[in-house]
């Protein structure tokens, strides 16, 4: 499927805001693959579709999230929220007709991040967070550092969601941190 029949499939799923916000996270996901030697269609692809579970009501949502292979846990039960990662993986694959396991991952775990992210698991999680219409305090320099070190801004997007459900009140998922603390010790030099 190419780009522009994703696209027309992708404006019966979302709606406008989302749609909006997905054309603009497959632009930044392009322009960080050109950046970091990353398959720039890939990236592009995953970009898109990343967030075609969004617009689900819960009980799709959930039934979805069962259905793409992923251990879904309590956390995830408990902030829906997080379930439009592994339920836009199902998607992809049967709405889509993307069996690419790295688009795949991209999508699955840009909620939440993992260990061991793939260059394009994290440029789909960066630009998620940075892409145009995105508007928050840190942004410009997520995206300054985004174009610098995609380590350094997944960490510093990381950080800004920790933030930001630590102020909602609501629970920070695992893979989360997990994620942010390898990416730290790598950085340092201490991860063997």
């Amino acid at each position: 499927m190419n780009i522009d029949t994703i696209k027309e499939k992708l404006k019966e799923l979302l709606d406008e805001q989302r749609f909006v916000h997905s054309l603009g996270t497959m632009d930044c996901a392009m322009m960080l693959a050109k950046r970091f030697d990353e398959d720039v269609q890939k990236a592009m692809i995953a970009g898109l579709v990343h967030d075609c579970a969004k617009c689900l009501k819960k009980e799709e949502l959930l039934n979805c999230a069962f259905k793409s292979g992923i251990v879904i846990d309590n956390i995830m039960i408990s902030q829906p929220e997080l379930l439009h990662g592994p339920a836009g993986c199902y998607l992809a694959k049967e709405l889509f007709g993307i069996y690419d396991s790295d688009i795949l991952n991209s999508i699955a775990y840009h909620t939440t991040g993992r260990e061991n992210m793939t260059k394009l698991e994290k440029i789909i999680y960066v630009a998620d967070l940075i892409e145009p219409s995105r508007k928050f305090k840190s942004v410009e320099l997520i995206r300054k550092k985004s174009f610098e070190n995609l380590d350094k801004a997944v960490v510093m997007a990381m950080d800004n969601t920790i933030k930001y459900v630590i102020e909602k009140g609501g629970l920070i998922h695992p893979s989360t941190i997990f994620a942010r603390n390898q990416l730290i010790l790598k950085e340092s030099g201490e991860d063997s």
